[in-house]
């Protein structure tokens, strides 16, 4: 259909939905819930009786090529991921001239998106504590290559619905990756492969959408971005079978020997402790897609949340905002995407920099400093704006925007995952990652009312949460940096206060 469309343009705006294409999309829900069936795991029987291993202290375990190699496809993960919102940004332009609608009505489909990240973010999160990292993960990239059908969309309400559906997709895969590596890597090189990673996903995610669009969009135009879900979403099919069950999880579930089994794939064993029941050993189990709010972890989890948000409002509102504000200054699509991709590789040397202080410096004060850099790049942002002769051009702000805000996120989940016990690390990190795009559904919404303020009045208002996220995070934080994942996992741990 979209081939059959080039001689137009690739314009599809108009063309009718006939029954074929109703029936395969009923067919992509139909075969997206059978495979969910077929994700789930076999339940381990009367687990609760089983005795519970520990596993061999990993504090000094050298990393292997099977660590490698997970987290090179994480990486991976992470960077088709992100690059799934990233591209909303350098669609909507081409998108209001097809289907000749307002900015206002176009930005539905950017909501519409977020709302379903928020949504799959909890979902996943909760997935993944029941019935494990890789299960959900697989499935997440399952729903990529169906919801690549929103690029054939003639209808723009269809597209918004899809989109919906590919933002749920893309919300699960984020905090359910983070989770694994976390139980997947030692102690002593945990805090740097996670942000080296997540820093990758980051920057690599919104470095593909921008060169993608840069490429791409001049030749097949904005659908082009959709429908490479299509071959992402297979990639990582593909590779799901070299990406393993957490070990941890496992055991926890009391399938022991699939445990060892991924363990001896990276040189650990499960060494015998003390016969203890599984329910003395953990806590009563709750399926809230929220993370606990008592004594211990109010703290930490009032400064993650505000801190998400902060993020959120940079990430899909000011940034989502900035293509369509330097067209209006101007440039050009592919000269304005040039830009935002030079920006990227600014920042991208920086990820080690960033690896570095989170793993040999402070997680906590790590966190702080890259808040701080956002702030930095909106303030020269907004002196852009108001025309100082310093900041004529917006490639230093935008570049010191694009690297803090890579660098919270590439620090701010690993640090949620570091900071919240087994059982709920999934939801626990599913959470933050929702209110991350909680803020950007915030921003969308108004642009749905028609509501975006000038670009400098929106930047110096977004630093606002920004600063409050850099406090409160100082306030209430704490150090995670070297932290054995088993101390949280211990029966009362992280109960201590959070300040």
């Amino acid at each position: 259909m979209f081939l059959m469309a080039r001689d137009s343009g690739y314009i599809l705006a108009g063309m009718p939905m006939d029954a074929g294409m109703l029936l395969g999309m009923a067919a992509i829900v139909v075969g997206a819930g059978l495979a969910a069936f077929g994700l789930l795991p076999k339940s381990a029987p009367e687990q609760q009786s089983l005795p519970i291993d520990v596993i061999a202290p990993l504090e000094n375990a050298p990393l292997t090529a099977a660590h490698w190699r997970v987290a090179g496809l994480l990486a991976l993960a992470l960077v088709i991921d992100i690059m799934k919102p990233a591209s909303l940004g350098f669609v909507t332009p081409g998108m209001r001239t097809e289907y000749h609608v307002s900015a206002g009505l176009v930005s539905w489909l950017p909501f519409a998106a977020l709302a379903g990240t928020v949504v799959g973010s909890c979902l996943w999160g909760v997935m993944a504590d029941i019935y494990g990292r890789r299960a959900s993960i697989v499935l997440s990239s399952v729903l990529f290559v169906g919801t690549s059908i929103c690029g054939a969309m003639p209808d723009f309400w269809w597209n918004v619905a899809m989109c919906f559906m590919m933002g749920a997709a893309a919300g699960g895969m984020l905090p359910v990756a983070y989770a694994l590596l976390a139980e997947i890597m030692p102690t002593r090189h945990r805090g740097w492969t996670l942000v080296v990673v997540g820093g990758i996903g980051a920057l690599g995610g919104f470095f593909a959408a921008s060169s993608l669009s840069a490429l791409l969009q001049p030749i097949f135009g904005w659908r082009i971005m959709w429908f490479l879900n299509l071959p992402t979403g297979l990639i990582l099919v593909a590779l799901s079978p070299l990406i393993p069950e957490s070990a941890r999880f496992l055991q926890q579930m009391g399938r022991t020997d699939l445990a060892r089994a991924t363990l001896a794939r990276f040189g650990v064993e499960l060494s015998p402790a003390s016969v203890v029941s599984a329910a003395a050993a953990t806590e009563p189990e709750s399926h809230a897609p929220v993370p606990p709010m008592g004594r211990g972890f109010l703290g930490v989890t009032a400064a993650l949340t505000l801190a998400a948000l902060a993020w959120g409002l940079v990430n899909f509102g000011l940034l989502l905002w900035l293509p369509a504000a330097l067209i209006a200054e101007g440039r050009s699509v592919g000269a304005s995407s040039a830009l935002i991709a030079r920006s990227t590789l600014i920042a991208a040397p920086t990820i080690v920099v960033c690896a570095w202080l989170f793993s040999a410096w402070s997680t906590k004060w790590s966190l702080v400093a890259m808040t701080g850099v956002m702030v930095l790049g909106m303030l020269g942002l907004t002196l852009q704006q108001l025309g100082a002769g310093e900041m004529s051009h917006p490639l230093i702000p935008v570049a010191l925007i694009i690297l803090g805000s890579s660098g919270v996120i590439s620090m701010l989940l690993p640090y949620a995952a570091e900071n919240y016990p087994l059982r709920i690390r999934g939801r626990a990190t599913g959470w933050v990652a929702a209110c991350s795009k909680l803020g950007g559904l915030a921003a969308q919404a108004l642009s749905v009312v028609a509501g975006v303020p000038p670009l400098a009045a929106a930047v110096t208002a977004i630093a606002v949460p920004a600063v409050g996220s850099t406090i409160l995070i100082a306030l209430y934080g704490r150090e995670s940096r070297g932290r054995s994942l088993g101390e949280l996992d211990a029966p009362g741990a992280a109960r201590e206060p959070a300040i």
